[in-house]
């Protein structure tokens, strides 16, 4: 295990900044009239249903706090979910049941839940404790993911998910985020996930990052990294593509899972991506975007965009 490389030599890689990304992407290529969609789960959702993209399935709103006394009946039937916060981000705000123990409630962790304390974090999520600038919210009940059991070893108490970044069309950079203990099982980095960087061209893993510090191994399962290859790694690029698309923002980053029987799904997405991809791939944003404009220039074709990205980004 060797620490990364100095913020300097970081710069000489190409890695982009955060005023770079704001100014230089964000706010030149993403009109902020269409914010409203994929900063809201719940809109994100539908539009992605409508244009015929795969969403984990949507049990149900709470919207009210006169709602909360009721949420109990709402889960009875339930025997895993998911609750999170419509206009969360970063990971704030999710609630993961994997199970029931009598009227009792398990956690990715192990750890059990009273029905009571499941209101408690519904209430903070319609308060907006979770939410973006704290706005009043919607906590949305959905399916667990049942995630394709080839990833299994490379996630722990939770599900992996892959952030790919997409600009104008074509993908650009990826990663997948593995939970760990340290994460409390959320797909998160900042809250101790791995970060692995793959290769756009194949799905492939290129290198692994926890705490600032490459990793060859899963912290918890001791899986090791190098033999990571994503499954239908074509339809998570045509996915993160297709939003660019659907939701008229040219920079953005698309969160996607693997469910063992559906495939990939959709499942966020993200007008202001963080840079910490460059991080986990240890590659710089800005030479790739450039290279992005160049094939958008050159054919606005939605699947020979993908195909000069994986010709382009394969390593």
């Amino acid at each position: 295990m060797r620490l990364l490389a100095s913020p300097a030599a970081l710069r000489r890689q190409g890695i982009m900044g955060m005023n770079e990304r704001n100014v230089g992407y964000i706010g030149k290529f993403n009109p902020r009239r269409f914010y409203p969609l994929v900063d809201n789960k719940l809109e994100t959702k539908r539009a992605a249903k409508e244009r015929g993209l795969p969403v984990p399935e949507l049990y149900g709103v709470v919207e009210y706090q006169y709602e909360v006394r009721d949420v109990a009946a709402k889960l009875e039937s339930l025997a895993s979910f998911v609750i999170k916060p419509a206009q969360g981000s970063g990971g704030k705000g999710i609630l993961v049941v994997v199970g029931r123990n009598g009227d009792r409630y398990i956690k990715s962790s192990g750890q059990e839940i009273t029905a009571s304390d499941v209101r408690r974090h519904v209430s903070n999520v319609l308060a907006g404790l979770h939410s973006l600038g704290g706005r009043n919210d919607i906590a949305m009940i959905e399916a667990l993911i049942d995630f394709d059991p080839c990833l299994a070893q490379y996630s722990y108490e939770g599900v992996p998910d892959i952030r790919v970044i997409a600009f104008r069309g074509v993908p650009v950079m990826a990663m997948m985020r593995c939970a760990t203990h340290d994460s409390d099982g959320k797909a998160n980095l900042h809250q101790g996930a791995v970060g692995v960087g793959l290769n756009v061209g194949t799905g492939t893993a290129v290198r692994a990052v926890q705490h600032g510090q490459l990793v060859e191994t899963h912290p918890d399962t001791g899986a090791c990294f190098k033999t990571l290859a994503i499954p239908h790694w074509e339809r998570v690029l045509d996915m993160a593509a297709s939003c660019v698309e659907m939701t008229g923002l040219q920079y953005i980053g698309a969160d996607v899972v693997l469910d063992k029987v559906r495939g990939p799904m959709l499942l966020e997405l993200n007008a202001r991506p963080g840079l910490a991809i460059q991080v986990a791939n240890q590659a710089g944003l800005r030479e790739r975007l450039a290279i992005a404009a160049e094939i958008a220039e050159q054919t606005d074709e939605h699947h020979a965009r993908i195909a000069l990205a994986r010709q382009r980004f394969g390593e």
